[in-house]
């Protein structure tokens, strides 16, 4: 049964009260506001008001309250949030206001009365001060007893909000509003050298980015708010080299959109990620492109489940593909994907199978009944080290499992194949990365032999994929450390997997066959400063709370990692952060011969399967390479 002391308004429910309050104080400021009218025309003097004045006054009371309340009904002011109330009610009150006040000349000449020409100028003046004092002094004291109860509670999280513009005041409103936010804004930051020493809310913005440190030893700040959704990745990333360094919790807004589309709010700030502090701006891509090939067509991604190729089926899931099959050796990943992906779009076309890429009579079964247009190649072992220790294990996978779907696009006219590859197949050291570029040479062979479109795409290290180094320093961190890198001075690109993915699909729709794809990935960055930066972004101290070890390089490991071979040069695409690299010419025939002794020699377990490796691959060294040549 509803509650009598409530009255349903629109979707809000008012309590009745607050109503009733706000009516009586409405009906007590039109008095007041006529008396005082009179009270000012008559320059403060009671007894120079003609009392018949008085009198003309009470004779309007009644009617000109009736008018009143309406127009005040009409314009909303007894079913707002006051709480909450922000220019639009500020605005509301004032027209409201305006109205009553021009309506009392003609309710004077309907009634026969007269007064004082300046009589409706002061009553709006005065009613206006009336009902705004009347509704913003609700927030003012709720506000205030917000500030009372944030400083006495022992649980007060003191925040720094840097940036002074728009989303830096909708947080910091919020915070200053809400009940269930136990945070408190000390101070704000803001590298406008004109708004230093302003003030925002009443709260101080105290100087730039230079003193981010000093003010969060001066007022205790425990988290640190980055409110510049506009700026680029590069131009925050000097912030927040400087924020990690003072071990606050720290926060940040995702992107620009969020001003957009007015979701500026505490409950869309994240967590500052490692990504963050790469120093570039993400890579962008033509979505038009992607969609122009991608949509109605039949997709097959191998590897579906893996980091890449659940990141390629999410993507491609998007741009309207008349059927997307899934195929994957392990189930578990893939069926992840595989309930994500009916839940997210239902009405998709989709097929997940389990097969081996190894197996060649599984492969031509899958093309010759599902006829993909497109193929992406994900399928892969890339852990160097377990590599390292089952080479036989990469090349039938890596190599001959590219080699059968390669081989099975072409046969079955495939419109393009694109094989995911990576920067350590330029100059290997290890027999994942040797692996690599003879999938790459593979791919180029394939080409020169079908119409089938075969492209590459070469990338570094992927941000959070799994086996990589962010996860496997989450944990540790979490397990309170020691946090291991192998060598102080070791370096690699990066990038995240949505810009990989990104990267995959922009090649597919650039490719005309035998490039492969480069991705500018920026500077490269020193794990040992990936380790410290997680560390710190965690909360602790390196080197106090949670120690680095260095444990030396593993097997086949490089110092740093290239992107391009010395005989490959770059050309550049219409996406200025893609290049294509020159193909690197060699015989075919003799590749084929050599790939087929690589065949044998990987089946026979006690083979060296490094030397024939060498053989394919000549820029591949590998450690005791030289014992065996003497």
């Amino acid at each position: 049964m509803k509650d009598w002391k409530d009255v349903r308004v629109g979707i809000l429910q008012v309590p009745l009260t607050r109503i009733i309050l706000l009516v009586i104080s409405d009906i007590f400021a039109i008095l007041l506001s006529g008396v005082l009218a009179l009270y000012v025309r008559y320059e403060f003097r009671f007894m120079d008001v003609r009392p018949e004045f008085w009198t003309r006054l009470l004779q309007i009371y009644l009617p000109n309250i009736a008018i009143t309340l309406l127009v005040f009904y009409l314009f909303k002011l007894y079913n707002s949030v006051w709480r909450y109330a922000s220019e639009t009610e500020l605005l509301n009150i004032i027209f409201a206001v305006v109205v009553c006040a021009v309506i009392q000349p003609v309710l004077l000449w309907v009634m026969g009365l007269y007064l004082p020409r300046s009589y409706p100028f002061f009553y709006g003046f005065f009613m206006i001060i009336f009902t705004v004092g009347s509704r913003f002094s609700y927030r003012f004291v709720r506000m205030m007893q917000n500030k009372r109860l944030s400083r006495s509670t022992k649980d007060r999280v003191n925040c720094m909000i840097i940036g002074g513009g728009a989303a830096g005041n909708a947080i910091l409103k919020e915070i200053e509003t809400s009940n269930y936010l136990n945070m408190h804004v000390a101070c704000v930051i803001d590298d406008n050298p004109g708004c230093h020493g302003k003030y925002l809310h009443g709260v101080q913005i105290v100087g730039g980015r230079d003193k981010i440190q000093e003010c969060v030893d001066r007022f205790g700040i425990d988290e640190i708010i980055v409110a510049i959704p506009s700026a680029s990745r590069a131009e925050l990333r000097p912030i927040l080299e400087i924020c990690k360094e003072t071990g606050c919790r720290i926060r940040t807004l995702p992107g620009m959109y969020q001003i957009i589309k007015g979701e500026v709010n505490v409950s869309k700030l994240r967590e500052v990620q490692i990504e963050d502090l790469l120093g570039r701006d993400p890579v962008e891509v033509d979505v038009g492109e992607i969609m122009g090939y991608v949509s109605g067509k039949v997709v097959l991604v191998t590897g579906g489940g893996g980091s890449i190729g659940s990141e390629l089926c999410r993507q491609i899931a998007q741009h309207g593909p008349r059927q997307l099959v899934i195929l994957d050796i392990y189930e578990n990943g893939v069926y992840e994907v595989q309930q994500e992906l009916r839940t997210k779009y239902p009405k998709l076309d989709m097929v997940v199978l389990i097969g081996s890429v190894r197996n060649m009579e599984r492969i031509e079964e899958i093309f010759h009944k599902y006829r993909p247009d497109i193929v992406y190649h994900a399928a892969a072992h890339k852990h160097v080290p377990l590599m390292e220790d089952s080479p036989h294990e990469a090349i039938k996978n890596n190599v001959f499992g590219t080699y059968h779907v390669a081989k099975a696009a072409g046969e079955h006219h495939a419109k393009r194949f694109v094989l995911i590859s990576t920067d350590k197949a330029v100059n290997p050291t290890n027999i994942m990365g040797a692996s690599k570029r003879l999938c790459e040479m593979v791919v180029q062979d394939m080409n020169r032999r079908y119409e089938t479109e075969y492209v590459a795409v070469r990338f570094g290290n992927v941000l959070g994929s799994s086996g990589s180094v962010v996860p496997l320093f989450r944990k540790q961190i979490e397990m309170g450390g020691p946090v291991t890198v192998t060598h102080p001075d070791i370096i690699r690109y990066f990038m995240t997997i949505p810009e990989a993915v990104s990267l995959v699909l922009q090649a597919g729709a650039y490719a005309k066959g035998g490039e492969i794809f480069v991705l500018d990935m920026g500077e490269p960055m020193k794990i040992l400063d990936l380790a410290q930066n997680m560390i710190k972004l965690s909360g602790y101290r390196v080197g106090e709370d949670i120690k680095i070890e260095f444990t030396g390089l593993r097997p086949g490991e490089k110092m740093y990692e290239e992107l391009l071979m010395n005989e490959e040069g770059l050309t550049e695409t219409a996406n200025q952060r893609i290049y294509i690299g020159r193909p690197i010419v060699f015989d075919d025939t003799k590749f084929e011969e050599q790939l087929e002794r690589l065949r044998l020699a990987a089946e026979d377990e006690e083979s060296d399967i490094r030397k024939e490796v060498r053989q394919l691959v000549p820029t591949y060294h590998y450690a005791g390479e030289e014992r065996e040549e003497a």
